[in-house]
């Protein structure tokens, strides 16, 4: 990952905002760096929806919930169906998690890791996009769609075989994972040029991402995310640290670009050109087909 030294900004302090009227829609703001994002944006007066399966925060104030089970890509779609787009500022995906020793694999036929860490949010971007209008927030910016994942890192996936089902390897799912979100922001800004899509990339930080392959509560989880907790950002760290980048104006021309834990412009990966990123997205889209999705 290679920072963008051709641009700088200056992040105001996180106590000087005021995000009274904005509205923002989490994918998996009920756990990790999602949840963490939610509280720090209510807390400044953004009404907040959060999408996912535990709701943790009835009692915060600003924080409505959504239920569904984003594993699914036909529940992810008749969610995406019942949000207000028109009125939507900025639509942030959180969601995710490793792919497994084993291969897993949904309900739907799908690459567990796939269909939770970047088919899901293809599938609901294509609905909501398209209904996401135009007109400024508050704050003076247009809508905006962001995407977490791990941008930046030189990993273009493997195209050919997208749903691992030729010859499965745990980094090989989990790496088209990376490739297919860091496609789908440049692919995004292309596609709906009246919205604005970035690429958020936290570096590692201390949350549950990784139980699906080092095991929930497992000795090796508590010791690998103890170490990671010790050396790195805790996820209220990089929330306080992210949220500026979220509502500055000056990313406002920057549509198709990506950013590090401390808000710093990073550069797109190696190869990922629009073409190749068009590519990957239709391979995408072409396997949902397959599947009947």
């Amino acid at each position: 990952m290679k920072q963008d030294t051709s641009f700088k900004w200056q992040p105001p302090s996180i106590d000087s905002l005021n995000l009274a009227s904005l509205n923002v829609t989490i994918v998996g703001g009920t756990g990790g760096l999602g949840r963490a994002i939610a509280l720090v944006l209510a807390s400044k007066g953004a009404q907040v929806t959060v999408i996912g399966r535990t709701f943790r925060d009835s009692e915060v104030k600003n924080i409505n919930f959504i239920e569904a089970d984003m594993t699914s890509i036909k529940v992810s779609r008749e969610v995406a169906e019942r949000l207000p787009a028109d009125n939507i500022n900025i639509l942030l995906f959180t969601t995710g998690i490793f792919a497994s020793k084993t291969k897993q694999v949904t309900p739907e036929g799908l690459e567990r890791d796939l269909a939770v860490s970047y088919l899901n949010r293809l599938a609901m971007i294509e609905i909501l996009a398209p209904k996401m209008k135009r007109s400024e927030s508050s704050l003076g910016f247009g809508p905006r769609i962001f995407l977490m994942g791990y941008p930046g890192a030189g990993e273009l996936g493997t195209i050919e075989d997208l749903n691992q089902d030729k010859n499965y390897g745990l980094m090989k799912a989990h790496m088209n994972t990376v490739a297919g979100n860091e496609a789908l922001v440049l692919v995004g800004a292309k596609r709906y040029p009246q919205l604005r899509f970035f690429g958020l990339n936290p570096g590692l930080v201390r949350t549950n991402i990784r139980d699906n392959m080092l095991g929930q509560g497992s000795w090796k989880s508590y010791i690998i995310e103890g170490i990671i907790g010790f050396f790195n950002k805790t996820p209220e760290q990089y929330a306080n640290t992210i949220a500026p980048l979220l509502v500055t104006n000056e990313i406002e021309k920057r549509s198709g670009t990506s950013y590090n834990a401390n808000g710093q412009a990073i550069t797109t990966s190696d190869g990922m050109t629009l073409a190749y990123a068009t590519s990957y997205v239709e391979a995408s889209e072409e396997l949902l087909k397959t599947k009947g999705l």
